[in-house]
């Protein structure tokens, strides 16, 4: 399974993504992510839910070459699955920690930005690759992360952050040797579990409704626009591109 979940400690749920070889998630890891992180935060003695990934990162976004093969299928598949992932996550009805290490690039940034906090390790990146892949998402929750002329930059030159840049904008609580990435995520989960269930819960619910950007209807749009792209045919030949590892033709 892409997606399992652990109780190791008392109120402290770990969900991990395991999907070799970059964790890319297909249709039905997005929807298995969000059931876990849902029904974790529905138990009543949890109090703090960590989300992490094994491997070489944490989460390389959607699965593109399913998309390829199966076209309007797999391509709204993903959409709903990243929709129903994100809106998980910020909808738990407990804090969320992302501990993120490697790279966290597209969907993986909608899974940190939507987060309540982030630990990351030092060799971590964040970026959207959607530029190159003909699709258009998850600006709404890379805005949560960096500045607004610094969010279009990347969006635009498809560069990533460093966990560092993030740190320094405050988006990131800690940076950790790998190493130490889920000993320092259990650690601040720790500090949450100690507190009340309930108000923790309140906490939550009060803070997503003083939210000043609805993050789902935001990235809804978004993804609309990913759709127009797929229907004009302009994707097809950037999604081939990396599927083929190739330069993508860019005259369109």
């Amino acid at each position: 399974m892409p997606i399992e979940t652990y109780q190791k400690q008392p109120g402290i749920a770990e969900v991990v993504i395991d999907h070799p070889p970059v964790n890319a998630l297909d249709v039905a890891g997005w929807f298995a992510l969000a059931e876990a992180v849902v029904a974790a935060g529905r138990v009543s003695d949890n109090r703090v839910v960590i989300v992490r990934a094994e491997g070489r990162g944490f989460c390389a976004g959607v699965d593109i070459k399913e998309i390829q093969a199966k076209g309007d299928e797999a391509l709204i598949g993903a959409n709903r699955g990243c929709f129903a992932a994100f809106a998980a996550m910020y909808e738990c009805e407990i804090p969320v920690i992302a501990a993120v290490h490697g790279f966290c690039l597209g969907g993986g940034v909608g899974i940190a930005g939507n987060s309540d906090i982030i630990v990351a390790s030092d060799d971590a990146t964040f970026g959207l690759p959607e530029v190159d892949r003909g699709a258009l998402g998850a600006a709404t929750h890379l805005s949560r992360l960096v500045p607004q002329h610094r969010m279009r930059s990347m969006v635009y030159t498809a560069q990533v952050a460093t966990a560092a840049e993030l740190h320094h904008y405050g988006s990131v609580l800690r940076v950790v040797p790998r190493s130490e990435l889920v000993d320092a995520a259990y650690e601040v989960a720790g500090d949450i579990a100690a507190k009340s269930p309930t108000i923790l819960r309140r906490a939550k619910e009060s803070l997503n409704g003083i939210d000043p950007v609805d993050v789902k209807l935001s990235y809804r749009l978004e993804q609309g626009f990913t759709y127009e792209l797929h229907v004009a045919g302009v994707a097809d030949e950037q999604r081939a591109a990396f599927v083929e590892k190739r330069d993508a033709d860019t005259s369109k």
